[in-house]
């Protein structure tokens, strides 16, 4: 079976499949219309975008133009981070519909705890108000399941000891090297499911010469050595390509990667020390 037809259950028994499509930095039109569209034929099920990302239209309407049931498909969009209030919450909410042509989203996740151009500044009050109205929208059945985004352990407190309703999801920087182990600890005892953005570092993993040499051994790529790596870690990896080749050998990861091999690449060290770090994570 390939492993784009695995799937984990989050806290409230919905399913997700075990590899996402990601989408950032795919410009909004047609490089965004034919990546997704090709990751659909593909047989990825699993869409990943935010309202930041721009491209929310051109995602929309590949998943439309596919063909494929909307009960099929499972989409994910964010809140932006900047959004620290209800009533903007809620406008950005339905326009994120509007956008995706679809009523309902699968996953919907504040982007981050802070503004971008504010990265590490505490924003609880905010945090807690926007909270309110993705459960306010649960509730209502218009997202299947809710969760964060680069989110440290500050802030997942604070919405755990506030919320009616816990995040099943926090998304993070996480690739070999750079696996944020106290995040991902605190997170998954708390009943979170760990996604990974940039699971490649961007493309700068596919650089390092230790993970070249594991790909060699295996006779994989080094992206398959590092998306099986968070499989492996019950991590859900969102690799994003543009090119089909690259889509479809992301999603061939029905190999096993030896204990010995895991662990090494468990204390490796940064695998893409150049590449951007959040400096709230690790």
């Amino acid at each position: 079976m390939s492993v784009l037809n695995e799937t984990y259950t989050l806290s409230n028994g919905v399913t997700i499949p075990k590899v996402g499509f990601g989408t950032w930095q795919i410009p909004n039109g047609d490089a965004a219309y034919d990546a997704v569209t090709t990751a659909l034929k593909t047989g990825y099920t699993h869409i990943d975008t935010a309202y930041a990302y721009g491209n929310e239209e051109s995602v929309g309407k590949a998943i439309k133009d596919s063909g494929i049931e909307r009960d099929k498909v499972f989409v994910t969009s964010k809140l932006p981070g900047e959004i620290k209030d209800a009533e903007e919450a809620r406008r950005h909410f339905v326009e994120t519909l509007a956008n995706l042509g679809t009523d309902y989203l699968d996953l919907y996740l504040i982007h981050a705890p802070w503004p971008w151009n504010r990265i590490g500044t505490r924003h609880d009050e905010g945090n807690l108000e926007v909270w309110k109205v993705l459960e306010e929208q649960y509730r209502a059945g218009r997202i299947r399941a809710i969760g964060v985004s680069n989110f440290d352990v500050h802030d997942l407190t604070n919405i755990l000891d506030n919320a009616e309703v816990k995040p099943m999801v926090n998304q993070i920087q996480y690739y070999v090297g750079f696996t944020e182990p106290t995040i991902v600890d605190f997170s998954q005892k708390n009943g979170m499911l760990i996604e990974a953005y940039s699971p490649l570092a961007t493309g700068d993993l596919l650089h390092n010469s230790q993970v070249q040499g594991m790909a060699a051994k295996y006779g994989v790529s080094v992206a398959q050595v590092a998306l099986r790596f968070c499989l492996d870690n019950g991590v859900l990896p969102l690799p994003k390509a543009t090119s089909e080749a690259h889509i479809v050998t992301n999603a061939e990861l029905n190999f096993t990667i030896d204990p010995e091999d895991q662990e090494a690449l468990r204390h490796l060290s940064d695998s893409a020390p150049e590449h951007f770090h959040n400096s709230t994570q690790g």
